[in-house]
């Protein structure tokens, strides 16, 4: 880039379909122009269109449109600035896919080319400068929207006399003119984050609150309270997760975005003029309570949802050590009545062993009486009479080997 130009920069902020159509919005452009049009899949195109040059590129959340055009100083001296996007068909122009999110003006002027063009464009009682770039230029900005909805920021190129009066190449002015573009397409992203923050923040108090109530009921609560309890607080778990992965997106690119700001102030290596605030000393004093906001809220969505993970898992040691205490119990009585059902069936051992052995003795005894006749020296009586304790023995050592086969099985 060479002095004198003029910049106009707008940042779209678009939905998925919107940044989509903002490619055809591009080709239509592209078409009036008799140009070639950009492949289907490109994010970035930079063309010359006679009149003025085009730079276009397609970000995640935001398209940009820079349009810059060789400037007559002259022509500054009017009511109404020339402006980069002059050129471009206003109805073209209202029409661009999305929201207007950042708008800029930028006038880049060699210093010896325009001594009052900062106070003409620029509010006095608002005024921000620095020296940028070593010393080997200027750039003012009065952070203001005017009439029109832009922004407007001066940069004169050439260095002070104290610096050497050294001018800057082609190649290091558009770098530098690239960055102070940048510093205000990132700083506006940045404070997307801060409705987020303020609506979850209202929401994390009600949380909160609820989850104060929680704990105190927890305290006071017996067994038969505590799987309402319980349910409540795993709803309320659901639902700090639930907005948590809806709104962590949002606040981790904001604080991308913030962390560029802060880098590309750097890369522009301002100084202080006289009189007046550097461009990183006004941005820093606006921008850092919105990034605190977004941090706070992002570390109080994970202080949060640590208390309530605290406190479910002692909810549930809680309920665990009562469901242990009570199958404990449960076992206890089962044994109990296990060994009442053992004393009742060695009872049923010892009937079933006289009965066996009344059976088989009365066996005995009818044997006998046949085998009399055969010649058979005992009486039946006799005989029955002693068979009773050796059959009795012996259906009782059955009784028991058969217990010990099940048991070893």
């Amino acid at each position: 880039m060479a002095a004198p130009l003029a910049i106009s920069h707008m940042v779209m902020l678009t939905t998925a379909a919107e940044r989509e159509a903002s490619r055809g919005h591009l080709a239509a452009l592209l078409r009036e122009h008799h140009l070639p049009l950009p492949d289907g899949d490109a994010n970035h195109l930079r063309m010359d269109l006679g009149a003025f040059r085009l730079r276009w590129e397609l970000h995640t959340e935001f398209v940009t449109w820079t349009f810059s055009r060789p400037l007559d100083v002259a022509a500054l001296r009017g009511n109404e600035p020339p402006a980069g996007r002059d050129p471009v068909p206003r109805q073209w122009l209202a029409a661009l896919p999305g929201e207007c999110l950042a708008a800029m003006h930028l006038w880049v002027l060699a210093r010896d080319e325009a001594p009052a063009a900062v106070a003409q464009l620029l509010r006095e009682d608002t005024l921000v400068g620095s020296r940028v770039a070593d010393g080997q230029a200027q750039v003012y900005t009065d952070f203001a929207l005017h009439a029109d909805g832009f922004s407007r920021t001066v940069l004169l190129a050439g260095g002070d006399a104290a610096d050497g009066g050294a001018g800057m190449s082609p190649r290091r002015l558009g770098r530098l003119v690239q960055r102070l573009l940048e510093i205000d397409t990132y700083r506006m992203a940045a404070m997307l984050g801060l409705p987020a923050a303020r609506d979850t923040g209202a929401t994390l108090a009600a949380a909160e609150r609820e989850l104060a109530a929680l704990a105190s009921a927890i305290r006071g609560a017996g067994p038969e309270d505590e799987p309402q309890l319980l349910d409540r607080l795993t709803k309320l778990a659901g639902e700090i997760e639930s907005q948590y992965a809806g709104s962590h997106a949002r606040f981790s690119a904001s604080a991308a975005y913030f962390e560029l700001v802060d880098r590309r102030l750097a890369d522009i290596r301002e100084t202080r003029l006289p009189g007046l605030q550097t461009i990183g000393e006004f941005i820093e004093r606006r921008l850092s309570p919105a990034r605190a906001t977004c941090e706070w809220t992002t570390r109080r969505q994970d202080a949060l949802s640590q208390r309530v993970s605290r406190i479910s898992s002692l909810l549930r040691t809680r309920v665990e050590i009562e469901q242990q205490q009570s199958t404990q119990d449960l076992l206890g009585a089962m044994n109990r009545r296990q060994q009442l059902q053992l004393r009742l069936q060695a009872t049923v051992e010892g009937l079933s062993v006289a009965a066996i052995t009344y059976y088989i003795v009365g066996l005995v005894s009818y044997l006998a009486k046949g085998a009399q006749a055969v010649g058979w020296p005992f009486s039946s009586e006799s005989t029955a009479a002693v068979a009773i304790p050796v059959v009795a023995l012996a259906v009782w050592w059955s009784l028991r080997r058969l217990h010990s086969r099940v048991f070893a099985a």
